[in-house]
Order: structure tokens, then C-alpha cells, then sequence
């Protein structure tokens, strides 16, 4: 017979732990705070031991607490994807977990996903940018994982996965208006005296520059940010240049946030894949998710 203890009290006191805080756990609970104090209390009470001491405003675990939550975390971090994967059982609706870049998600999707929610009521999109599985060949981490599917930027060339080609993109330097009235570009040979702004992809402002012929500029010279959502609030603040991605900054193109002095787009040579486990690309909501963004993005 197993020894467990309520079920309500070992909820709070797993919150207040692991936010460090009665109110914060309240708010997550959606109960009081009277309310978490007393299921920690009746914990206590249960097992005869003191877990909790106040301390402040928050609260601090004792010795026992402290060796009792680091059990606890990773039991209800399995009973979280389990249920996640019991919701996600129904092949016509529930959740749907979608992995992708934090720059796409903010830029792209994100903006767009009222219009799939509008459309498919059903299905919950869960969004994670936490997973990074990388351009490599290697997905072992994707399909070991609860995503159902990942939006990748890449080749293509992912083995073991079915990956659908949706994007492509061009690049072309963008910045601010402000910047621009201050820093005339009339002409491509003009960005020598213009700040680069640079994110992870340090070598689209050397191939930009190749291909519209401009030499004595060294394209690695300037800002960087790790984000390329980053990048482009930088340029919109008037840091800089950015080599802008369409996908990511049309909205702010046609908002007029920012501008393109130069005609010359240069074809990425990534692009966006939607990738899924074999054998999952006919389930309904995958599906349905698969068919709307194919679609979106050709708008």
C-alpha cells in the first residue's frame, strides 16, 4: 500500500517551494493565500516534520524541505508531460506542442496563431522556444521529446524526421528611418561609413556585400545579438544596419518601423521546415497545423 500524503497539500507546498513564495503560489494555484498556508500546514501535520519557515515576505524550506521538494520535482514534472500526453491523445484535437526559434515565434507565428485558433477551437497550441535542436543532421533530442512538431530553420537534410519545406526567405540591410536621415544610403559602397548590426548568421552580411559588389568593409565589424528578434529591435531603435530576414520583418516593414535603402535581396540559403516523427504527418491536428501554416505563409 503506498504511503502518500494529501494530494491538495503536497500541490501547494510543491508551488510555494518552487516559487519561493505563498502569494506567487496562490496566484498560480488560483487560490487564496490563506488557503496554500493551511494545505502546507496540514502537510506538515501529516508527516510530522517542519518543511517550511517564514521568512519575510517569502518563505524559506528547511533542511527537510529543501531534500523533500528536490524529490518531489522531477514526480510532478513527469505527471506534467503525462497528462500533457493524455490531452494530446486525441488525434482531432487537444494539445498541440510546437517547438520553434524564439525570433520566429515572436515575428512570425505568434502574430498569426489567432487565425489558427479562429479556425480550430480544438486544438490548444502549446508553444515552446526552450528546445534547440539545431541545424545538424542529428534530431534524436526532437523525438525523444513531447513536441509534436518543430519549425526549423536549415536544409533540410534532417535524418530520421519528415521535414516540410513551407518558407523560403531573402535577405537585404534594413534600418531604422531616423537612421537613415542621419546616415544618407544612396548606394551599397555607402554602408562603409554605416554601423553592421549582427546576429548568429555572421556570414549573410559577407555574402550580401559579395554579391552587391562592395569591398573595403569588414562585414564582421559591429553590434551582435544572439536573437535575430533582437537584431531587428536594435535596428528599429537606430543602432544600425541589419540585415533583415523578409520573413521576419515584413510586418515591420509595412508599419514603416523600418525601411530598405537597396533594392538587392539576396536568396537565403536556409529556409523554414515543419518537421514531425515518421508515421505522425496524417494525424489530424498535425495536420490541420501542417496545412494552415503552408498556407499562411503564402500570404
Amino acid at each position: 500500500m503506498r504511503k502518500l500524503p494529501p494530494l491538495n497539500a503536497l500541490r501547494a507546498f510543491e508551488a510555494a517551494a518552487r516559487l519561493k513564495s505563498v502569494s506567487r503560489a496562490a496566484d498560480e494555484l488560483s487560490v487564496t493565500q490563506g488557503a496554500v498556508s493551511h494545505q502546507i500546514k496540514a502537510l506538515e501535520d501529516w508527516a510530522r516534520i517542519e518543511l517550511v519557515r517564514r521568512q519575510g515576505r517569502g518563505i524559506a524550506l528547511t533542511e527537510a524541505g529543501e531534500r523533500y521538494v528536490a524529490a518531489l520535482a522531477p514526480v510532478f514534472d513527469q505527471l506534467d508531460l503525462a497528462t500533457r500526453r493524455l490531452l494530446a491523445s486525441d488525434p482531432r484535437k487537444g494539445w498541440l506542442t510546437v517547438s520553434t526559434m524564439p525570433s520566429f515565434a515572436a515575428k512570425w507565428l505568434v502574430p498569426r496563431l489567432p487565425a489558427f485558433r479562429a479556425r480550430h477551437p480544438d486544438i490548444d497550441v502549446w508553444l515552446s522556444t526552450w528546445w534547440n535542436f539545431g541545424d545538424d543532421e542529428d534530431l534524436s533530442a526532437f523525438t525523444d521529446s513531447d513536441v509534436d512538431l518543430a519549425i526549423l530553420y536549415g536544409r533540410g537534410e534532417w535524418q530520421g524526421v519528415a521535414a516540410t519545406l513551407f518558407m523560403e526567405e531573402d535577405l537585404f540591410p534594413v534600418c531604422a528611418p531616423s537612421y537613415l536621415a542621419q546616415h544618407p544610403l544612396a548606394r551599397p559602397d555607402d554602408l562603409k561609413t554605416a554601423t553592421l548590426l549582427h546576429d548568429e548568421m555572421h556570414q549573410d552580411w559577407r555574402l550580401w556585400l559579395k554579391a552587391a559588389g562592395v569591398s573595403g568593409i569588414e562585414p564582421d565589424r559591429g553590434p551582435g545579438f544572439d536573437d535575430s528578434a533582437l537584431l531587428i529591435q536594435a535596428a528599429m531603435a537606430g543602432m544600425g544596419v541589419a540585415l533583415g530576414r523578409s520573413a521576419l520583418i515584413r510586418a515591420d516593414l509595412d508599419a514603416g518601423l523600418l525601411v530598405a535603402p537597396f533594392e538587392l535581396r539576396l536568396p537565403a540559403d536556409l529556409a523554414y521546415y515543419l518537421v514531425s516523427r515518421p508515421g505522425t504527418e496524417g494525424l489530424p491536428k498535425i495536420q490541420a497545423f501542417r496545412d494552415w501554416l503552408i498556407a499562411a505563409s503564402a500570404v
